[in-house]
């Protein structure tokens, strides 16, 4: 199962839809606190985080996560360039809004156990996370 937070309801809602269409169940949560709290109560296989959000921004939700489940893989998924290091050093992967679903995609795929991987891509650019 898949976990993407994230306080943009329009994005979160057609990464969902574009997730589900690859075959992947997926949970929402439009708050790091409600993510946290979806994180804790389901076996979640990666999370897709936004980075800038009210309350709670992506580097301490994901701190939270690391501490709580060290083994499950975050991606860090945000429309800034360039973050803080302090952002990075908890997550295990990152793409920036706007590469495309189908980078998005890779990048998800690679940091997911195989098992949960539903299709190989071929022909696209690589993601190195």
């Amino acid at each position: 199962m898949i976990l993407c937070i994230d306080d943009d309801a329009t994005g979160l809602y057609i990464r969902k839809m574009f997730l589900q269409a690859q075959g992947y169940q997926v949970l929402t949560a439009l708050t790091g606190r409600e993510g946290l709290e979806l994180f804790t109560a389901h076996p979640i296989a990666a999370v897709v985080l936004d980075y800038m959000m009210p309350e709670m921004n992506g580097a301490e939700v994901a701190a939270e996560m690391k501490r709580l489940k060290p083994e499950v893989k975050i991606l860090l998924l945000s429309a800034y360039v360039t973050l803080p290091e302090e952002a990075l050093k908890w997550v295990d992967c990152r793409v920036v809004k706007g590469e495309g679903p189908q980078l998005f995609l890779e990048a998800l795929r690679q940091l997911l156990p195989k098992q949960h991987a539903s299709q190989q891509t071929s022909g696209q650019r690589a993601v190195s996370c």
